[in-house]
């Protein structure tokens, strides 16, 4: 009884000690995190690498613009694991990543401690190479946004400062496109029987300037030749002040520098050159700031000109690689990660792997099982910590007056590292000890962290694994540097199992796809409705607004008798799952539903699916048109709207019900029909 004291103690001072914390300040006293934008990436990337390949495990963390793009995407109890993944990818593709929290933790045999190295990197989708993608799109939710600036996020430097990133699949688009950018160029420039398409001026002011640009050109290459010791200096004259012709030396030849032209005017230039000098070469190449400057070169011959140009493609696509690489950003932590191949550590973490997936590698797969293969070849070992908490009865008898959110089970767990502070009780001692390292402080003393700072969050995320490997039995004391965590027998039973949905359980492995995995003791949850069949169900929207569930049940029950209906479930206002007792209950609603809506006589007005279908709104359809409903890219707040614009693939189920429905009729209306007679129609 006097054991909860000291907790209730604990969370008072935790809430404390997080309520006094400011995540925009690291000053001594609070916890220390290194913040990482775009202006110190670049170091804060190379100190990482040493971290993450010394690492033990690595532990992360995202914060999001939002979860659900609309109620009826939220994670309900109903859902089919094929429909939670859909629900997630969904939410993976609409919404942003704001933040994201790299933890590297390493065990120190000579202090018998793990030494964290939290960094919280602000990231932002900003577009770095123009013209190669669409501008980028997300979505935010008003509650998730609030959340954020509740917990005192700074979304200034998150806009103004974050890391923007490409994923694999942008980044070989961007190269292939100022490839193909420069190529277009390059034909343009190098085609010399066409004109060029559009002339804004006079011809004759054409004519007039060609022929003074010829004379300069030709003037500038005898000189070339007359002085081979290449000390000419020539003084082009163009007639316009602002234009100016400087001889100067390219890839060691003698070029032309042209500067103050028109864009119409160097495409006339490039006219001039093309019809009249073999000898002299247009090339624009990339100089300071990005600006672009335009030569005419001098070549020794046509194989010196093919030369030329190739050494200048060659350069155009140095400078596209730098480009692009730099336009990669926070990507190159993901590939790092990647690489080293440690074992991931995340908290209920499938949306924060498929966020992952969808920003930096590339489009998310369309079903669950391509997503769990793909995954496992970038991130071979991962492990979820709500997993482990619902996997051990002991953990279990312990949380079980707790949540196992991330912060709940921190503080239940890692009271002392969560304060910073040494303590001689018997519960704290027996915490394994997290000691702190950012840049060259290290620190086991320090004042609580803020919650929902991703960095903070993957710090205790880690923590709460340290401890839950020791629930587990493993010794790290005896730990040796040469093994792989992910590789303890205690532990490995639990790598790459993940919550598809917390609601309901479902668990996928990301090593063979397979979905369900139960084995493991992960069922201890209690379930509000019965056992859900999903072939049993039916769904249905469009219904009038004053039918509350239990008038639906009482509608459908006068038809299929008092004990058809085994739960009526709201997925908004709007729609409603209806779970009969048999199968065959689903084909014979949709039916007698189609066959009422074509008869306008005084029976269908009696009937009492009547109340059920007044307004000529209602639709109905099986379960599989919910997963064809949930996988559509658009989201309407409204369930009923949503199904309206996506209407072609339910209508199509219909028509098919409506094929089959003679084929039924003699069996769903025969003398073994269960269905209440004095309702049934022809």
């Amino acid at each position: 009884m006097n054991t909860h004291r000291p907790v209730r103690a604990l969370s008072r001072a935790l809430s404390r000690a997080l309520s006094n914390s400011s995540s925009s300040v690291q000053s001594s006293s609070t916890f220390p995190l290194k913040n990482v934008t775009k202006s110190n990436f670049e170091p804060a990337l190379a100190e990482l690498r040493r971290h993450v390949a010394s690492a033990d495990f690595v532990a992360i963390d995202l914060e999001m613009t939002g979860i659900t793009s609309a109620p009826w995407r939220d994670s309900l109890e109903f859902d089919r694991a094929d429909v939670c993944y859909l629900k997630v990818k969904d939410s993976a593709e609409k919404f942003a990543v704001l933040q994201f929290g790299v933890c590297p933790f390493r065990w120190d045999s000579s202090k018998q401690s793990f030494i964290a190295h939290p960094h919280n990197f602000y990231i932002f989708p900003r577009q770095e190479i123009s013209a190669t993608n669409p501008a980028y799109e997300f979505l935010c939710q008003t509650t998730s946004i609030d959340f954020l600036a509740k917990y005192q996020f700074d979304f200034n430097i998150c806009i103004h400062e974050g890391i923007s990133y490409l994923s694999k699949g942008q980044e070989i688009e961007a190269l292939r496109h100022l490839s193909l950018a420069y190529e277009d160029e390059l034909l343009a420039k190098c085609s010399n029987s066409k004109e060029p398409v559009h002339m804004p001026v006079v011809q004759m002011a054409d004519t007039l300037f060609t022929e003074r640009m010829k004379n300069i050109f030709t003037e500038w290459r005898d000189g070339l030749l007359r002085n081979s010791n290449g000390e000419l200096q020539f003084q082009g004259n163009s007639n316009d002040s602002q234009q100016q012709l400087r001889t100067i030396f390219f890839k060691m030849r003698p070029a032309l520098s042209l500067s103050g032209f028109t864009s119409h005017q160097l495409r006339l230039i490039q006219l001039v050159i093309g019809r009249h000098f073999q000898d002299l070469a247009y090339v624009q190449i990339n100089g300071e700031k990005t600006c672009q400057r335009q030569l005419v070169v001098r070549t020794d011959s046509k194989d010196d000109r093919e030369l030329l140009m190739k050494e200048v493609k060659d350069e155009h696509c140095r400078q596209a690689e730098v480009k692009v690489q730099a336009a990669v950003g926070f990507r190159h932590v993901i590939d790092l990660l990647s690489s080293e191949q440690k074992l991931i550590v995340g908290h209920n973490c499938f949306l924060d792997i498929a966020h992952i997936y969808s920003k930096f590698v590339g489009p998310l797969p369309s079903t669950a099982e391509e997503f769990a293969s793909s995954v496992n070849k970038c991130f071979p070992y991962v492990v979820d910590t709500k997993m482990l908490l619902n996997a051990n009865n002991v953990l279990q008898q312990r949380m079980k007056k707790s949540q196992t959110s991330l912060s709940s089970a921190f503080a239940m767990l890692c009271p002392q590292i969560a304060l910073g502070k040494k303590s001689t009780d018997l519960v704290f001692q027996s915490c394994v000890k997290v000691e702190v390292q950012v840049d060259d402080l290290r620190s086991s003393n320090w004042n609580s962290g803020a919650k929902h700072e991703a960095g903070y969050d993957a710090f205790m995320t880690g923590s709460v694994f340290a401890q839950t490997c020791s629930h587990l039995g493993i010794d790290f004391q005896s730990f040796l540097p040469s093994e792989h965590l992910a590789h303890n027998e205690k532990l490995q039973k639990h790598i790459n199992l993940l919550y598809l949905s917390w609601s309901n359980r479902d668990i996928i492995d990301l090593t063979s796809g397979k979905k369900n995995a139960v084995s493991l003791g992960y069922t201890n949850h209690k379930k509000r409705y019965p056992e859900i069949l999903f072939e049993n169900i039916a769904l249905i929207w469009g219904f009038p607004s004053k039918l509350k569930a239990r008038d639906i049940r009482e509608c459908i029950s006068k038809v299929f008798g008092p004990t058809s209906v085994t739960s009526i479930y709201h997925l908004d206002e709007t729609a409603v799952f209806v779970q009969f007792n048999k199968e065959k209950f689903v084909s014979e609603f949709l039916i007698l539903k189609e066959t009422l809506e074509r008869n306008d006589g005084p029976v269908s007005v009696l009937h009492p699916l009547a109340g059920l279908l007044e307004g000529g709104n209602t639709q109905a359809a099986n379960y599989e048109t919910y997963r064809d409903i949930c996988s559509s890219p658009s989201s309407k707040i409204l369930f009923a709207d949503q199904a309206d614009a996506v209407g072609t693939k339910w209508k199509n189920k219909l028509i098919e019900s409506e094929a089959a429905m003679e084929s039924l009729e003699g069996e769903s209306f025969g003398e073994k029909n269960e269905v209440n007679p004095a309702f049934v129609f022809c």
